[in-house]
Order: structure tokens, then sequence, then C-alpha cells
């Protein structure tokens, strides 16, 4: 059967298209992290912190940019705006509807004389008693309010606009409890006071069933009143009083971003506004109940020169309210590495859907790793390296020497290529059977003419095999040492040991796998450690001793399963030995005691009659510990090597390679 023919549709690239996730590039970003503190939870909280680059191209940003990008945007608004301009607003808009009054005032008092009547003289002493009020009328802009509400307005369209600031200003107090009013006050009608009133008597009611423990009837109450709440209304009494305490919050926060003298204002203008008195009761009602809430309120310092009207400000509070809220989020989300804290469709509201995505590009780094085999879930909610993950890791380690080592051709050492088990050289020899088949084709069928004579095609027999000679590479048995004391940290060679040693544990895997690895690593006692526990190992700061003693008895052991090949011993450390065992207990000397030396000079001995090579690193190069180091080397005939932390990669395993390769002495 013929498969149809397979299309494929390109199109330009527009930004939208998602880029794939790199698991290995993902590994290798949190790699250094896992390798310095040896946790994962760590080095994935440091990995959504800071980000990373994509594999094909661009830059995915973690949470510290989008930290900061918040604590721009609030920046911004803090300097951009001016509460003390809502004061401003009122008295310039008070300060027309008075001008327009006193318009009037004159309009009446300046009737003409001649034609006078009674009418008219009831007029001008009404227009004189409306002057003189306004001429007694407070300074601050709350009194005149106060005082306005009970005047008698002669011009019609003063009293529009003066029952316009009143609607704005029974908007911003019933905006102190709910953050959808529109349909509440949609006329301010006497039904519609009636209604909010009914309402607010039944969330009254509701409010004190939940304290008391009884069911509230949630669903009864937005029965009769949902259609008030808006397009969206809350679907549960937790979410309505979440929204209250926001509500309330951000009203709080007003109140505490003016100051004493503002306050007091704009609390007397918002008091009491509703002329029914059994509505501004329900509300007091509301306010009391309201108590357990606990809104608190943050304090902002505007510095800015943009003007607001109130119902502007009210929703610039909402808005830092919200900022305030991600921040928090965002910083508990960096903390604790779990991005689920923070609110993506709030984030999405305030920063645009790129943020959004973002985070979600973000929240999908865990999965790509788990989806690619290199970390799976731990029962306690965390996540941990599987053996695959840690090979990756030793992989990438053994690649980042190589590289090191192909820029700087350290003593211009060959390396070990892929898949091979020798060394190809230059010289040839006729193949024999067990050779590796690394066939020379000029020399080849060279041999095939030589037999027969020119002919096409060319006729090849097993004999005119010709084939490049090899190095031979020996099975050899490693048992590396790892330092894990303090001091190893204090230097910063702790991290790089456990590279190489993961390094070291990918190469014979991958390419000498008839080799035998074992790592051992040693404070004041030591202890054998499997490769997929190198990343998580860390050194005990409370545990005293380097214990070189223990470690080469542990070795030896381990070592003495294996009667074929070479054996041999690769120590890494910083420093002589303070510590060795007696009756199975660790003593511990600083400086080193003559004990410690010579059950260390003893443990050396045996290694040596067993036919065990130590070669040592050491990562410093004390006139002391240069005299103990030659000591060791004088006893087993093993090599010591001087090197840094940086260089210690290249030198043991340039070594390793080296000193496997063995040439052919055949033909």
């Amino acid at each position: 059967m013929r498969r149809p023919a397979t299309t494929h549709k390109f199109s330009a690239w527009d930004g939208s298209q998602e880029l794939g996730l790199d698991a290995e590039q993902i590994l290798e970003a949190l790699t250094e992290d896992l390798m310095e503190y040896g946790d994962m939870r760590w080095a994935m909280r440091n990995l959504l912190s800071r980000g990373m680059q994509m594999p094909k191209g661009g830059y995915m940003q973690g949470l510290r940019d989008m930290l900061k990008k918040l604590r721009d945007e609030k920046r911004q608004r803090l300097e951009q705006y001016n509460l003390s301009s809502i004061f401003d607003q009122f008295r310039e808009r008070l300060d027309e509807i008075i001008a327009m009054e006193r318009d009037r005032i004159d309009e009446w008092l300046n009737r003409s004389d001649e034609e006078s009547n009674f009418s008219d003289d009831l007029l001008k002493n009404i227009a004189a008693n409306n002057q003189q009020i306004l001429d007694q009328l407070p300074e601050d802009v709350a009194s005149q309010i106060r005082e306005l509400e009970k005047y008698e307005f002669l011009n019609p369209d003063a009293q529009r606009k003066f029952l316009e600031l009143l609607n704005e200003l029974r908007k911003a107090m019933a905006n102190t409890f709910f953050n959808n009013i529109e349909q509440m006050l949609k006329n301010l009608s006497e039904d519609d006071m009636d209604r909010m009133k009914d309402m607010l008597q039944a969330l009254n009611e509701m409010l004190v069933k939940k304290i008391g423990g009884e069911d509230p009837n949630f669903e009864d109450f937005m029965d009769r009143f949902g259609d008030l709440f808006g397009d969206n209304p809350p679907k549960s009494l937790d979410e309505l009083l979440e929204q209250m305490r926001q509500q309330m919050a951000a009203s709080q926060a007003l109140m505490n971003s003016l100051s004493p003298e503002q306050r007091a204002q704009l609390s007397s203008m918002l008091a009491d506004r509703f002329s029914d008195p059994d509505l501004n009761s329900q509300l007091a009602q509301l306010a009391k109940e309201l108590d357990f809430l606990n809104p608190g309120g943050n304090q902002y310092n505007f510095s800015g020169s943009e003007n607001l009207d109130l119902d502007a400000a009210m929703q610039l509070m909402n808005e830092m309210q919200n900022l305030d809220t991600l921040i928090e989020q965002v910083q508990s989300a960096e903390r604790g590495g779990d991005l689920d804290r923070i609110d993506k469709d709030l984030l999405q509201e305030l920063m645009g859907d790129d943020a959004k995505e973002n985070l979600e590009q973000l929240d999908k780094l865990l999965k790509a790793l788990e989806d690619a085999g290199y970390v799976r879930p731990t029962d306690d909610g965390g996540h941990e390296l599987t053996p695959r993950g840690s090979r990756m890791i030793g992989q990438k380690a053994l690649g980042e020497i190589y590289q090191r080592l192909k820029r700087q051709s350290l003593g211009n050492h060959a390396l070990p290529e892929e898949g091979r088990f020798g060394e190809r050289l230059e010289q040839t020899k006729p193949y024999e059977y067990g050779d590796p088949f690394h066939l020379h084709l000029p020399r080849t069928i060279r041999n095939a003419l030589s037999r027969n004579g020119p002919q096409t095609p060319v006729m090849l027999e097993p004999e005119d095999f010709e084939i490049y000679r090899s190095e031979q590479i020996t099975s050899t048995a490693t048992a590396m040492l790892v330092d894990l004391s303090w001091s190893m940290a204090l230097r910063g060679s702790f991290q790089a040991a456990k590279k190489v040693a993961m390094a070291l544990h990918n190469l014979i895997t991958s390419q000498y796998p008839k080799d035998n690895f074992y790592i051992i690593g040693f404070a004041a006692y030591a202890k054998e450690l499997k490769p997929h526990e190198l990343p998580f190992l860390q050194w005990d700061e409370y545990v005293l001793g380097t214990n070189m003693q223990h470690a080469l008895l542990l070795a030896e052991k381990l070592l003495s399963k294996h009667t074929g090949g070479t054996k041999q011993i690769i120590m890494i450390s910083d420093g002589e030995p303070t510590a060795h065992l007696e009756h199975g207990e660790a003593q511990f000397a600083y400086p080193p005691t003559p004990e410690t030396i010579r059950a260390t000079f003893k443990a050396v001995k045996h290694c040596t009659t067993r036919g065990i090579a130590i070669n040592t690193f050491m990562l410093d190069a004390s006139y002391y510990l240069k005299a103990f180091m030659d000591e060791i080397a004088r006893i087993n005939g093993g090599r010591v090597f001087y090197t840094s932390p940086e260089k210690l990669g290249e030198y043991i395993l340039v070594d390793y390679v080296q000193h496997k390769r063995k040439k052919l002495g055949r033909r």
C-alpha cells in the first residue's frame, strides 16, 4: 500500500510560535547550582529566578526579571500621580458651582426697581439670604459640601452639578465595599436606594449566620441580588468576601496615603453620604460585621504631578494593591520555587499577555525535565535527579573538560574517540581475526591489485585486508577518593572535585566499559558513594577531620575484588591527614599527630603490597604537604600532581587516558 504524500506548511516567524524547550539545555542551566548546593529544589528555584537562554535564540525571563518589572510599574505610578489633586478637583468644582449660584443671586438682586412689586421684593430677600449663607461657608471642602447639602439653590444648573458631585461621593462610599457597583447605583432613584438597602440588610444577615457557624444560604442571596454585582458575579460567599476585603484594603490604602488633614476631610465627605438613614445604618453595620476581614491597607508616597479624581484614585489604589500582591506572590514563588503561588490572570491583567506566557514557559521547565527522564518526583513533593540525569551531567562535565583541553592543547595529549576501544595509529598491519576492523582502504586495494593485477571490478579476498594498528586498552579498576572536608568547600575546590568524578565516571562507562570505577568520599570517616549521589553530595562543616587512612583501606577492600588488569587510586585532597581510626573510631587532631601520619603510611603500604598505584592530585602546595606527599610517592611508586581546581579535570582525565594505552607488539 502506497503512503499518501506528506505535506508541510511553512510560514514566516511572527513571534507567536512556541519555542520547544530543550531538556538537555534546561539540565545544563541548573547543573552549576545543583553541583554547588547539592539540592535539586534549590537549583530549580535559582533557575526559575534567573531565567535561561532559549534553544533557538532569545531569553526566557525569570522571576527576578518579573519582580523588577513589577517594581518598576509601581515606582512609575508613584512618580506619576498627585493624590492631593483629589481635593483640588473638588475645590474647583465647588468654586464653579458657587460662582454659578452667585451669578443667579446677583441677577435676582439687581432686578429693576422701577416696577418693583411684592414678588420681586420676596425674590430679592431670598437672594440676599442665600448670599449671606454663601458668604458664611467654611473654608474646607468637606464642610462646604455639608452646608450646601442643606442649601436651596436658585440656579438649577448649579444644583444639578452639585447633585452630580454628591452622587460621586455616594459611589465612592459604596466603592469602599464593592468593586462593581455600576448596577447598584445606576440612577440612584428611590427604587435603586431601596433595592440596595435590601441587599445590604440581606448581606448583613448572611454574615451574622456565617460568623455564628450557620448556613448563610449564599445561593438564595445571589438569586435575589446577583444582577447587582455586574457581569462576573462572585460564585461563593468566600469569593465575595475576598473581593470586599480587597476593596476595603484599597480604600484604607487611599486613606493611609493622605495627610492627616486630607484624611479627615475625605472621611467627613464620605460619612453618611446617603440621604436615607436606614441605608447609612446598613452600611455602618456592614463595616462592623466585616471587621474580621482585617483588610489593613498599605501606604503609598506619591510624588507626581498628574491630577486624579476620587474615582480614578480608588482605581489607582486597586492597581497598587494588586501590584503589591503580585510582588509578594513572585517573591514567595522565588523563595520556594512554586509558580502556582502566582495569580496568572492578575499578572496578565497588570503586565500583559507576554508576562503570562513567559510565566507559563517557566512552569514547563520542570515538566520538560520529567518528560526527558532527567528528574522524577519524590514522595515529599520535591524532585530528584534520575540516573539518566546524572549521566547527562557527567557527559556535560566531560565535554567541558575536553573543550578546555582543545583550547589549551594541554600537553598535546590525544583524546579518546567516541565508540572506540582503542586509539588508531598511522601504522598498518594485515588483518587478523579479532582485530578491530579499522580498514586502510588504499592499501587493501593495492594488495588486491598486486595479487590479481589490474581488473574491473577489483575482487577482494580476506588476505588483502590491511588495517590501522591500534593501541590496546587494558582493563583498569579505579577508586577515586574525594576529600569532603570543610576546607575543600572553603577554598572552592569541592565543586571541581565532584565535576571531575562525574566526568571520569562518564568517560569510563561510555568509552571503557570493561573498567571498574568506585567513588569514595572521606572526611572524619570514609564511605562509598554511588555516581548518582554525586550531584547532591555536600561537605559536613560540623565534622572535623581528613581521614586518608580510612579512605585508602576502603579503596583497597573494593579494588581487591579484581584480580586482572591494573588497579589504581586517584586521591583528590587539599591538605594532610588530620584523622585516623583507632578501634573503629575516628581520632582527630590538628596539626596531625605522629599516630595519624603513621596510620596513613601504613595504609599506603597495604595498597602498595597489593599492586595498587596511588596517584594524588593535591590542591595545595605547602612545604609540609609536599614532604608528606613525596613520602607517599616514595612508598607506593605513584605520582603526585599539584594543580588548581580549574585544572583538576584536565590533569586527571589526560592522565587516566594516557596510562590506558599500550601499543600492540604484533608485526
